[in-house]
């Protein structure tokens, strides 16, 4: 595990710390950004049952736009359109977000797929975040 820490660590170090903001449906990755130093902004909070508001909505796509973030994420296990809702907010007052991805949070990929294991599904959650944030 050692050996993959310092990969992650090395693969964070590429994004520059003012850009290691990661915005998710939920708040499932608050581990992840303790130990990389990300912050991280879920629509949702810790439950995937609660639906986002509106108001959660156009707070966090004001955040988006007032701090230039460039990409953010939908996960597998959580519908995609509390995700879409935000990406059209900001659209919607003329700036852009891209979906940065998938990421795994609750469930694994499939078991013939990189993401069917832990360390595989961790490697690629780390490599789509920081390249969709470069």
């Amino acid at each position: 595990l050692n050996a993959l820490q310092q990969e992650v660590k090395t693969k964070v170090e590429e994004l520059p710390k003012e850009n290691r903001i990661l915005v998710t449906a939920h708040d499932a990755f608050s581990y992840f950004g303790k130990e990389f130093n990300f912050e991280v902004l879920g629509l949702q909070g810790l439950s995937t049952t609660t639906e986002a508001g509106v108001r959660d909505v156009q707070r966090l796509s004001n955040l988006i736009i007032q701090r230039e973030i460039k990409a953010i994420f939908v996960e597998s296990s959580v519908p995609q359109r509390t995700v879409k809702a935000l990406q059209a907010s900001v659209e919607s007052k003329g700036k852009e977000v891209k979906i940065g991805g998938e990421l795994f949070s609750d469930a694994l990929g499939n078991t013939n797929e990189e993401t069917g294991n832990y360390i595989g599904m961790f490697r690629y959650n780390v490599n789509t975040i920081v390249n969709a944030l470069k």
